[in-house]
């Protein structure tokens, strides 16, 4: 589940292809997520983003220095350094506020179906390549308008305890494979 604006280029784009790559960058890529911020596939730019200094910008991957790659299931490339990529299908669309005159029309959630996944190998738990190691991962954080990682373990967790496979839906095989039927 995403909640997003509804009036976004992003929004537009998934709801017309029913798909979408879910790029996680680290900290390390806190700067080109930054050449990012008031950027917009939208031409004209909406009266609101002006306002808020947006403008328009056409290859989103050239202004933040990212290499597009080809993802296997879904049209939308993937960032190649984004050390946690998703594709995943829509699966249902959610108004939010649908109560309030002023919100109405707004924002939406959006369910997707991640249907593949790529971890960097630097991430990847040394003998469990399917978990994440989360004393390697560092994933950026947008907190109040603000950037953050994360900071040090506060207390292991039980969880943790509990095998990998145990976790794993009905259709985490489908997800590995490499071939698409």
């Amino acid at each position: 589940m995403i909640g997003i604006s509804a009036l976004s280029k992003t929004t537009e784009n998934l709801l017309r292809t029913g798909e979408c790559v879910l790029n996680l960058p680290s900290v390390n890529e806190v700067a080109a997520v930054n050449r990012l911020a008031l950027t917009t596939g939208s031409k004209p730019v909406p009266e609101g983003k002006l306002a808020k200094g947006y403008r328009f910008e056409p290859d989103k991957f050239d202004i933040a220095g990212l290499s597009a790659v080809d993802s296997e299931i879904v049209v939308a490339p993937r960032v190649l350094e984004c050390p946690v990529q998703m594709e995943a299908q829509l699966v249902a669309t959610h108004p939010i506020a649908e109560e309030s005159s002023t919100q109405r029309g707004k924002i939406v959630s959006i369910e997707l179906k991640v249907v593949r996944v790529y971890l960097e190998e630097s991430i990847q738990m040394k003998d469990n390549p399917d978990r994440v190691d989360p004393d390697k991962w560092r994933p950026l954080i947008m907190n109040f308008q603000q950037f953050y990682g994360l900071g040090e373990q506060v207390h292991p967790s039980i969880l943790a305890q509990v095998p990998e496979q145990l976790y794993q839906s009905s259709d985490w095989k489908a997800a590995r494979e490499l071939s698409v039927e």
